[in-house]
């Protein structure tokens, strides 16, 4: 008897060992992010910009799977101000998701809310960024999640890893740039440059003295983690005489592939391995516009980074001539071949666990739109195509945000007349959406209608763009969830035959789809956390005008199934 209880106690004692030990490897990181007024010169010009922490890009937070962070964020700002964690799962945590009046209402200046989230079954790449007006034009930074200890890359260790941040930069206030914008039913003006880390390049003035420098030996084998945080513009990149080995994106690891070229959509992010096998010189990195809707005027400026081999000559000095960068190609603007042979190039690393009976079948359009100009509104205030204002849609629902709850907030605490949740499943008319389309389907219904979801429910989501006003590129982003990207194609989706495309096997996970210009996407996921998740083009200016929609997913059976209580110090409604 006395050998079973101590043959008793030591399985007890291992099992303990074995929890302390095992959470032991997961921290609990503490940051501080002071959204404040920083002078930033950038193009030969000073101007107070929006940061966080004085920093642009702001703090670069590195975690391992499995760690939980807080993080309190103070507005000094004299914008309301709320901070995402995009593509951070927010296992019930959704009132940590952080975009403005679905998850939680504005931290107002003055204010202050941490947000609190554990990193859940992710590794790679992932970013934050302001989900406020146009905030997140320099209010972002990158979010890196390593394997737990003891754990390795499915990868040969690189020698070093380097962050590429891709931005766009206004010589004006991003934030009276949509403001004008919003007022005016145009266009909002273009940006004046992009950026690496920050640093325009030396292809722009006034900007060489800090082009962004990044380090790489003889033989070595470095990992770049390029995200691409430009506000409305997907981006090429590409590393001149070097291949890049694509290894992950959004945070999921993916069977490695070559390319000379990677195309980003915004909030994207695809991690690439690079060798040292070139004659130590510097090699720019170059980044530009990858540019879909015909005839929209866009930003054809190239923003660059120098690869600096550890031997290589020395730079040229100001009134010395010395060697200069070696210069990538690029893919023209408009290259969607380029585009359409890179992102169907990816494959999840291992079998997928895709859902295979589907519950939820939905079918949605997304594109752009033109009201007719208000009786009540003057002519400048209608400078859209031909006396328009511009709008976008999904299903024909452009969506309205809130201005007192937000939509989690309503729905937690069942306050009536904030929101509906019959947002149509399909479109309320089928036409030929890529082809050419009546004005009279131009104009959206404007709403605030939300699409109710069973928690695990089985769903798949036919993504189909327009050629309403133009057809274009659009990256959707759906907060929450990681989804499988089964199909894509051009044309019209036809479900009797685009189904034979499907896979279902090893298909790319992401948090972010780029549907092709012209054509659409196929995606599938289970609605295994519940909240409410915004789903919307990352494409700034187009959620602006309402190409957006959100998910109810309501609470599963017990604990686990079920959305946290909100927090205490979670931003008050705006009454």
């Amino acid at each position: 008897m006395e050998s079973y209880k101590n043959h008793c106690f030591s399985i007890v004692f291992l099992f303990i060992c074995s929890a302390v030990l095992s959470s032991a490897h997961a921290e609990v990181q503490r940051h501080q992010f002071v959204i404040q007024e920083t002078a930033v010169k950038r193009l030969c010009k000073t101007q107070n910009s929006i940061t966080v922490n004085g920093m642009l890009p702001g703090p670069t937070l590195e975690v391992q799977n499995g760690d939980t962070l807080e993080i309190e964020v103070i507005n000094k700002a004299r914008y309301n101000a709320t901070i995402h964690w995009h593509g951070v799962r927010q296992i019930r945590t959704g009132w940590a998701d952080g975009p403005e009046f679905v998850t939680q209402c504005p931290i107002r200046p003055g204010g202050s809310y941490t947000y609190r989230f554990t990193i859940q079954g992710q590794e790679g790449t992932l970013w934050w960024h302001a989900h406020s007006s146009w905030l997140r034009s320099t209010v972002y930074g990158a979010l890196i999640i390593r394997p737990r200890e003891g754990e390795a890359y499915p990868f040969p260790k690189p020698k070093r890893e380097t962050t590429i941040m891709l931005g766009e930069w206004w010589n004006a206030n991003p934030i009276d740039v949509v403001r004008e914008a919003t007022r005016t039913g145009a266009a909002p003006n273009n940006s004046d440059a992009f950026t690496i880390n920050g640093q325009p390049g030396d292809l722009y003035k006034c900007s060489s003295q800090d082009t962004t420098l990044v380090p790489i030996d003889a033989g070595e084998t470095n990992l770049l983690r390029v995200i691409n945080a430009a506000l409305n513009q997907p981006l090429f990149f590409t590393v001149a005489n070097h291949k890049l080995t694509v290894v992950g994106a959004d945070a999921s690891y993916t069977k490695p592939f070559t390319t000379s070229v990677i195309m980003l959509g915004p909030g994207q992010t695809t991690d690439v391995l690079i060798k040292g096998d070139q004659p130590p010189a510097r090699y720019y990195m170059a980044a530009r516009a990858y540019q879909s809707a015909q005839n929209a005027p866009f930003d054809n400026t190239t923003t660059t980074a120098i690869l600096e081999y550890k031997y290589a000559p020395c730079p040229a000095k100001k009134g010395i001539n010395g060697p200069k960068p070696i210069m990538p190609a690029l893919p023209a603007y408009n290259d969607t071949n380029t585009v359409t042979a890179f992102s169907q190039s990816f494959r999840s690393l291992r079998k997928a666990e895709v859902p295979i009976v589907i519950d939820e079948n939905l079918f949605f359009t997304i594109g752009l739109g033109l009201n007719n100009c208000p009786p009540n509104f003057p002519s400048s205030r209608c400078q859209g195509p031909n006396g328009t204002r511009f709008t976008a849609s999904m299903n024909n629902v452009s969506f309205v945000l809130p201005q007192n709850f937000s939509l989690l907030q309503a729905y937690q605490q069942r306050i009536p007349g904030v929101f509906t949740t019959d947002f149509p499943g399909t479109p309320p008319l089928q036409f030929d959406y890529t082809g050419n389309i009546s004005r009279s389907l131009y104009q959206p219904i404007p709403g605030t209608r939300l699409y109710k979801l069973k928690y695990g429910s089985r769903v798949q989501i036919v993504l189909q763009d327009t050629s309403i006003v133009t057809p274009e590129n659009h990256p959707i982003h759906l907060h929450g969830y990681d989804f499988y990207i089964i199909a894509e194609g051009f044309g019209n989706f036809n479900p009797k035959t685009d189904t034979s495309k499907f896979n279902l096997v090893d298909p790319p996970l992401r948090n972010t789809v780029a549907v092709p210009v012209n054509g659409w996407a196929v995606i599938r996921f289970v609605a295994d956390n519940p909240g409410v998740w915004i789903m919307h083009c990352h494409l700034d200016v187009h959620i602006t005008w309402g190409l957006a929609m959100a998910f109810l997913v309501e609470n599963g059976i017990g604990e686990l199934q079920t959305l946290q209580a909100p927090p205490p110090d979670l931003p008050l409604p705006i009454c």
